[in-house]
């Protein structure tokens, strides 16, 4: 089984193959996403909030995303592994991101990194594509510009802001990023975006209209019960249902029918 490169993801906008992303933080779930077929696993930010209980994603260091992608890239076969560069670890320089980027993919395991920002970001863009790191953008709602954005907001909904986040996209894919993440964007920009440049565009919370969709594993699966954006289809109910599990497990433990004879050793 073959990995899914980067030119492979950009050939599915031209070929109008919806590309299906999601996040993952370990080796299980890595493994039963790969398996069920997914184009582009996430090691997300996003694991400061779901993970380590969080509020944000700022606390995330680069560490703790090398720690998970070394998890997941051990079991992941064919999706794309692209991982997130954390807050911090490329705003200072292009010399820090290209540091940090190289980290990533050396101990890591990821395969490409992504990097939330516009047209500030061109110059760490062009450099890390020339030292061989491809590079994945992400624009609208930016959860590491959370305080200068002044929370978890639709962006883009003025016209200044629509063609801003345009002007970036178009920077982004002269500097060389291979896809751009569109989040919390309307869907009439985000279409907007995605017809305005080559490369794939992969919306959360942005319609129906990008190249493709990303998740967060956890809320998939219905696991985050603090909170549901509005953007968040859940799948199943997972929350309740280990609720439920744990709940009849502790049952039988109180009343010592587990474990049963059935369960021990003779």
């Amino acid at each position: 089984m073959s990995k899914l490169t980067v030119l492979e993801i950009a050939k599915m906008k031209v070929d109008r193959i919806p590309i299906a992303m999601l996040t993952a933080y370990d080796a299980t779930f890595a493994r039963l996403i790969d398996a069920a077929g997914i184009d582009i696993v996430l090691v997300g930010d996003s694991l400061g909030m779901v993970i380590q209980g969080h509020e944000t994603t700022i606390p995330v260091t680069v560490d703790d995303i090398i720690y998970h992608t070394r998890a997941v890239a051990r079991a992941v076969k064919r999706a794309h592994l692209v991982a997130d560069m954390p807050f911090g670890s490329y705003q200072a320089s292009c010399e820090d991101g290209i540091r940090n980027a190289s980290r990533l993919i050396k101990e890591g395991g990821a395969e490409s990194v992504k990097v939330e920002g516009g047209r500030e970001l061109t110059p760490f863009v062009r450099a890390a594509t020339r030292a061989g790191i491809p590079v994945m953008g992400h624009l609208g709602l930016t959860p590491q510009s959370v305080h200068q954005l002044g929370g978890f907001h639709v962006q883009g909904r003025d016209d200044e802001a629509a063609a801003r986040i345009v002007d970036d996209a178009r920077a982004l894919e002269d500097a060389g990023v291979y896809a751009i993440v569109l989040e919390a964007v309307p869907r009439a920009l985000a279409e907007r975006v995605t017809s305005a440049v080559h490369v794939p565009t992969i919306g959360i919370g942005a319609g129906p209209d990008c190249d493709g969709q990303v998740l967060v594993i956890y809320d998939l699966l219905g696991f985050n019960g603090r909170v549901k954006p509005k953007f968040v289809k859940r799948y199943d109910d997972f929350e309740h249902r280990t609720l439920d599990a744990v709940a009849a497990y502790m049952k039988e433990v109180k009343a010592k029918s587990f474990p049963s004879d059935e369960y021990s050793f003779h």
